[in-house]
């Protein structure tokens, strides 16, 4: 067997049915063979993405994969592989490395080299035999503990080497508990508490703790709030659910966190971030996988290291033995809707408006409430349709709300949309993202009608950089700098997908609509919404 063959046959056995990449990297071509289907993209950035959502909306039961070319392929593939890392995304990523005689020698780009604080694991395979090795080290390193990015780089001249038989087999997935002693001990600082409030992080959504998390929720009669990457963990719809925090939050969110006595963060790091809830100094119960997040941002009164599931089970079962049953939440809940209904009475007049050009906040709103939101999968994209989005947004079943953000790179919303749909083809897949977003990622929404993958793009347009207004006053009076100019409908259209134009409040429905049956008859969908340069974002 050959090394290209070999390395095929261990992904297909790990179960990768989709290998994302651009060439020359003679992968694919192996992989093909394999019956793994390959998803050519027209730049790197975007096929990481997708591989990074295939891991996300299967709870990494799936695991993205991405391969590219060696030198400027490599190169190109940075940022989203260092979005990967940051947010702690099973990647399986395989760049074609430069021929073994070449490799090292300056200025040849290696991926290894220049990946390695990016990435979970990295490593080179030199000798052909050590193929089995090297693969089944890397996948281990995906399924077990914090997972990331693992790059395995294959040299261009080795491909067609001769290892004999294979000898693989799969790896486990093995977790681990907190240690019972300290799980007594956040139990007796929960207890303790008057105002707890739950903060469930991506380590949720990767444990598949949901059912323990509303379990843990309804027993303490405590509110919970998410990170971004935690949106869906807890149905924004349960009368507990405050919403969820990033760089705009609803008030519920911040009313609760400023006058909490205990924050009980479960499958989170608790980085500080600008995308993220800004924590005032409390007493926190820090559960987490990775022990190098413990004390990290915050300073931990309890420390809980261990897989979210296995933790939650854990301050149940330690809590049950005082807790006969579900706390009375009847007080907690009438103080979230006072907060939430005074709120909402705030931002009802931008939900809600009819003014020309949009209000972004009517067409989120409308979007809301066209979709079926139980069999849909959305997610934002940077800058103002993260913000504008995430606050409103209400999330009601696992993983149907990708939020990302401790890292921001535009336009990657739309390669999460095309790798959800992948994984979940059965789901209406969105992508919201704004006019500067589109300029970095555009070109791939050819990718979609060209690969058959019927996502809904929604588009926010404003012609501007308006978040950047405030910062560049003099340069947008003097030169329009923050100007931006596109009909992307027509773009959409030129690419053989489903384009459409809305400026009215009255057309936004209807044109969602058409957007969705489009998706259905297997056709990518780009409406173009016309929108005022809002500004106004829920922060406190």
């Amino acid at each position: 067997m050959k090394v290209g063959q070999a390395v095929a046959e261990i992904m297909k056995r790990e179960g990768i049915e989709i290998l994302c990449g651009y060439p020359v990297n003679h992968l694919l071509e192996f992989a093909a063979a394999a019956d793994i289907r390959p998803i050519i993209v027209r730049q790197e950035r975007i096929g990481l993405h997708m591989a990074d959502a295939i891991s996300r909306v299967t709870s990494g039961r799936k695991v993205g994969a991405f391969c590219m070319q060696h030198g400027p392929g490599t190169e190109n593939a940075y940022g989203g592989v260092a979005q990967a890392y940051a947010e702690s995304v099973p990647l399986l990523v395989i760049p074609q490395g430069y021929p073994r005689r070449l490799a090292g020698i300056d200025p040849n780009y290696s991926a290894v080299r220049e990946m390695r604080s990016i990435a979970k694991r990295a490593e080179y395979v030199m000798l052909p035999n050590e193929i089995s090795n090297i693969m089944r080290r890397a996948i281990s390193a995906i399924r077990n503990g914090r997972s990331g990015p693992a790059i395995v780089e294959i040299p261009t001249d080795i491909w067609n080497e001769e290892i004999g038989d294979l000898d693989y087999t799969p790896v486990g997935v093995h977790k681990t508990a907190p240690d019972p002693a300290d799980v007594s001990k956040a139990a007796e600082a929960i207890l303790a508490a008057k105002r707890p409030v739950i903060y469930a992080g991506t380590g949720v959504h990767w444990s598949e703790a949901w059912a323990e998390l509303k379990q843990f929720a309804e027993l303490l009669g405590a509110p919970v709030t998410t990170s971004l990457g935690g949106k869906s963990s807890f149905p924004e719809n349960h009368p507990l659910s405050l919403g969820s925090g990033g760089n705009a939050v609803p008030k519920p969110v911040h009313h609760f966190v400023q006058n909490a006595d205990l924050i009980i963060g479960i499958g989170c790091s608790f980085t500080e971030t600008n995308f993220g809830i800004k924590f005032p100094k409390k007493k926190f119960v820090h559960a987490t996988l990775d022990p190098d997040h413990l004390n990290k941002d915050v300073v931990s009164t309890v420390g809980l290291v261990g897989d979210a599931k296995l933790t939650l089970q854990a301050l149940i079962g330690a809590l049950k033995q005082t807790i006969k049953s579900n706390r009375d939440a009847s007080s907690v809940v009438a103080e979230i809707t006072k907060v939430r209904e005074e709120w909402m009475e705030q931002w009802r007049p931008l939900l809600n408006s009819n003014d020309a050009p949009l209000s972004p906040y009517r067409v989120i709103y409308e979007l809301m409430h066209t979709v079926d939101i139980k069999n849909t999968i959305i997610t934002h994209d940077a800058g103002s349709p993260r913000d504008q989005i995430s606050p409103f947004w209400v999330s009601t079943e696992p993983l149907s709300y990708i939020g990302w953000g401790k890292t921001t790179q535009l336009g990657m919303g739309l390669g999460l949309a095309m790798g959800a749909k992948l994984a979940k083809p059965d789901k209406l897949c969105i992508n919201l993202w704004g006019d500067a977003a589109i300029g970095f990622t555009g070109m791939d929404f050819e990718t979609a009608v060209r690969e058959r993958i019927p996502i809904l793009s929604i588009l926010l347009n404003n012609f501007s950089m308006a978040i950047e207004l405030k910062v560049m006053p003099i340069s947008t009076e003097k030169y329009r700098s923050t100007d931006i100019s596109g009909n992307y409908a027509d773009m959409a259209k030129a690419f053989g997908g489903y384009g459409e134009r809305v400026t009215q409040p009255g057309d936004i429905k209807a044109a969602i609509q058409r957007g969705i049956e489009q998706t259905k008859q297997g056709k990518p969908a780009l409406l173009e919404f016309i929108t005022a340069k809002e500004t106004r974002v829920s922060k406190f």
